[in-house]
């Protein structure tokens, strides 16, 4: 990375250091966020994700390596980063006590907006993040995603280059996971770059224009969610027949059509094979199972998960989010990540 600014990223980060005692936080992190995209990080528990998001948001000083965030140096230039950047954590910061409109109108205030530009910008923003109805009701009774949307509303008071979230829907239900998606959605579209750190595998899936995967500290993996799945292996068919016994045959059939060795579970009675041409295979291996009377339970073309690409590349399955918060809120205490 250079002095001059790069005008195609928001956020760049080469060679990160960062160690709390003996534990290495970060160690030759790298990363690079194209403007006006959703960028996922992802990784294990104590990987290092808030660690990295923290430095990036000027709340951690780095023990070694560059950053620039909007253009800016993260270590010369903090003051100036932070007016570009908002940050959401796990945790929803807004006040309980009072209305959403007066929450967004605090914010205002204390970005130094004066009393008319802070009752406007939350005006606006209550409109774009569909709270207009329940402005003037306590906070206390908003459901799980209304308060995270009103938590983005908070961050978005400046209209920010760059947004981190980290675990932005942490504890949601389905229904306040969608709502925070739509939101987010809806912010990008309107030229906020977004950096989001989640154990969610399909909301990085969803949401996510690339994902990098990061593993004690260091970047193992960069790449849009469909080449990180196809990079363990692509589509493959999967055949349930009726009966263990109809296993061999079925081997047989799928072999033949995919002219691949496929994979057999006599226990889940379960044939799997990769396929290059989805529809081709699919109606092929089917006609073939009936024409020899082959009892089929299931039969299906699926593609690999981001599960299997994060167990691939970092030898285990995502933790669940509940383990995940406790190892965060430990690297933010600043003894482990």
């Amino acid at each position: 990375m250079n002095d001059t600014t790069d005008t195609d990223h928001a956020v760049l980060a080469e060679g990160l250091q960062k160690r709390y005692g003996d534990k290495r936080a970060l160690d030759g992190f790298y990363l690079a966020v194209r403007r006006g995209t959703v960028h996922g990080l992802l990784g294990p528990n104590g990987a290092g994700k808030t660690t990295a998001v923290r430095i990036l948001s000027t709340l951690v000083r780095l023990d070694g390596g560059r950053a620039q965030v909007a253009g800016l140096d993260v270590m010369r230039q903090p003051r100036e980063v932070r007016r570009r950047i908002g940050l959401t954590g796990q945790y929803a910061s807004v006040d309980e006590i009072v209305t959403g409109r007066q929450n967004l109108a605090m914010f205002g205030r204390l970005f130094h907006l004066d009393k008319q530009q802070a009752a406007r910008r939350a005006d606006e923003l209550l409109e774009q993040f569909a709270l207009t109805d329940a402005a003037d009701l306590g906070v206390k009774g908003y459901s799980g995603g209304m308060r995270r949307r009103l938590d983005l509303a908070a961050s978005m008071i400046l209209a920010p280059e760059v947004l981190f979230l980290d675990e932005p829907t942490t504890g949601l239900d389905p229904r306040g996971r969608n709502e925070v998606w739509e939101a987010v959605r809806s912010l990008v579209a309107g030229g906020t770059t977004v950096l989001l750190t989640t154990q969610y595998l399909d909301e990085a899936d969803k949401l996510a224009d690339r994902i990098a995967v990061i593993d004690r500290g260091r970047m193992i993996a960069d790449d849009t969610p469909a080449r990180l799945k196809r990079e363990i292996g692509g589509d493959r068919i999967e055949v349930v027949v009726q009966e263990a016994a109809g296993v061999p045959a079925a081997v047989k059939v799928v072999a033949r059509v995919t002219d691949a060795e496929p994979e057999s579970d006599p226990e889940d009675r379960r044939v799997t094979a990769p396929v290059a041409d989805r529809v081709a295979a699919l109606t092929e291996v089917a006609r073939s199972l009936q024409d020899e009377g082959i009892g089929v339970e299931d039969i299906g073309v699926r593609r690999p998960t981001l599960d299997e690409v994060f167990l691939r590349l970092t030898g285990h399955r995502a933790e669940e989010p509940q383990e995940a918060e406790e190892t965060e809120k430990v690297e933010q205490g600043g003894v482990a990540a």
